[in-house]
């Protein structure tokens, strides 16, 4: 399949900023070649950051075009996902959040309640190591496919048409197990993860930057109106100050505890529908940073927080506490995957974290 580089957004790094364009340019430049049945909330006219959702629901898709008809001969050629027995059987949904560019240290430092909360509620470890690219997009297909970007194939930072990871993503063999998904992004690039017929709901914002609130608002949304099973949301905020400001300034500490707010928001929904008792969060990162970028083969890059709360896990447990040697990105696919009753695959790098389990404690 053939990569097209949209004419809309030209970035150099992740760092630049977007130019501003209509929010009808942006409907239609989304996959100009299918047809495709979709509802959306979009106004036309200049995107504004404070405007209405652009919450997409999608309906169907026509697979006319070869890059669709290409995805759906790959679905239809894998062989039937293998069922395992849920460590937690209360658990039958996840949620994850993504922090982008938050060094674990710098969660320490910052005012962070509601991420200390599910620290204590939960399982954590600041210890947690990424992949040796460092970068949005590898980086988070990597923690979303459970593969490295040898396998996966995703090796660009930027915003791409038409090009999907070679491998299932979490919201494929989700789907495939017959749970409802969303994704809700605070930067357009994630919209390689729009598989078609993979995500039920999404967001993915008309212009960047956007504020971790927003992004929490949309997925508040999309929470109310279809709760989803099985939800990814970004949080671009903290990466987005730190390509400005720099890593560990005093703007990125108070960018860290906005960050904080928009994952309190997120909690309080799962709360206010009655869903905490039945969810797993995983509350992660892409990547840390150091100056005013996150180069590869930097520990300051390399290092991330990795958090599990939900119902059957143990509390206030510092998982380097276990015979655990590291956790990886890749292993949140494979955890989420477990907990949802679907075997990961056999050529799936991750590995479940079982260790979270209260069961699991070491007499």
């Amino acid at each position: 399949m053939k990569n097209r580089v949209t004419t809309l957004t030209r970035r150099a790094s992740e760092g630049e900023r977007s130019t501003a364009f209509s929010r009808e340019e942006i409907r239609v430049s989304v996959r100009p070649r299918w047809r495709v049945g979709l509802v959306l909330m979009i106004a036309v006219g200049c995107a504004q950051p404070d405007g209405e959702p652009v919450t997409t629901t999608i309906d169907a898709v026509a697979a006319d075009s070869q890059p669709v008809a290409a995805a759906t001969t790959r679905e239809a050629r894998r062989p039937p996902l293998k069922a395992v027995p849920r460590p937690v059987p209360s658990i039958d949904r996840v949620m994850i959040i993504s922090v982008d560019g938050l060094r674990p240290d710098l969660l320490l430092r910052a005012e962070m309640p509601r991420v200390r909360g599910l620290c204590k509620s939960g399982s954590f470890s600041f210890w947690a190591e990424t992949a040796p690219e460092a970068y949005t997009l590898p980086c988070h297909v990597s923690m979303l496919t459970g593969t490295p970007s040898e396998k996966h194939g995703v090796t660009w930072n930027d915003y791409i048409e038409e090009s999907y990871p070679n491998v299932p993503t979490l919201f494929e063999v989700a789907k495939q197990g017959g749970f409802s998904t969303a994704m809700v992004s605070g930067k357009m690039k994630f919209i390689v993860l729009l598989k078609p017929n993979t995500i039920d709901h999404y967001y993915l914002p008309p212009d960047e930057p956007v504020s971790d609130r927003q992004v929490a608002e949309r997925a508040e949304t999309i929470l109310h109106q279809h709760r989803p099973q099985v939800m990814f949301v970004h949080l671009p905020g903290v990466d987005t100050v730190g390509h400005e400001f720099g890593w560990g300034s005093p703007e990125q500490i108070a960018a860290i505890a906005r960050a904080d707010d928009a994952v309190g928001l997120l909690l309080d929904a799962l709360a206010d529908l009655t869903l905490t008792d039945s969810t797993l969060v995983i509350l992660t990162a892409d990547h840390g940073g150091a100056g005013k970028g996150h180069e590869p083969n930097d520990p300051r890059s390399h290092f991330i927080p990795w958090i599990a709360a939900g119902p059957g896990l143990r509390q206030d447990y510092d998982l380097t506490r276990a015979n655990l040697k590291t956790i990886r990105t890749e292993d949140t696919f494979a955890t989420a995957c477990t907990f949802l009753g679907i075997h990961p695959g056999e050529d799936v790098t991750g590995k479940p974290v079982l260790e979270v389990l209260e069961t699991d404690r070491p007499k």
